[in-house]
């Protein structure tokens, strides 16, 4: 029978999240890289992301960004400043309001991300049977 302490954990749960913490910091260094060499600050690629994969019908607006990066809404401005200066990501102001503001990827913007996704996904697919294992024991 494997020790466990007061919480119930054994050392093999120990283990598991330990290896999903190696394995997920892995893959962000992967992206972290990956970005950098496609000419993309980390942040700037999840952005690019974010945008391309905003769920829902409606493109998102600055507070959207900036929600799904967990940054407040000055520092959202500032990257996409950047990303529209570098020419990937294009905004459009509401006619009928013109407070509110959606983000859009222009094509280079979609080539860019389009080239970085398809390198996480291959990325990904290795990690796959790794990640499948481990969540399979954390799931007993």
């Amino acid at each position: 029978m494997p020790r466990s302490n007061t919480k119930g954990l054994t050392a093999g749960n120990y283990r598991d999240l330990a290896e999903f913490r190696f394995l997920l910091r892995n893959f962000l260094a992967f992206s972290e890289k990956a970005a950098r060499k496609a000419g993309l600050a980390p942040q700037q690629h999840q952005a690019l992301l974010a945008v391309k994969g905003f769920p829902g019908d409606a493109p998102p607006s600055m507070g959207d960004l900036a929600n799904r990066l967990g940054i407040r809404h000055h520092s959202a401005v500032g990257l996409v400043d950047r990303l529209v200066l570098a020419g990937w990501l294009r905004r459009t102001t509401d006619l009928e309001d013109g407070r509110k503001v959606s983000l859009s990827l222009t094509r280079a913007g979609e080539a860019k991300i389009a080239a970085l996704s398809t390198v996480h996904r291959e990325e990904l697919r290795r990690l796959a049977p790794m990640l499948r294992e481990l969540l399979a024991h954390i799931d007993r």
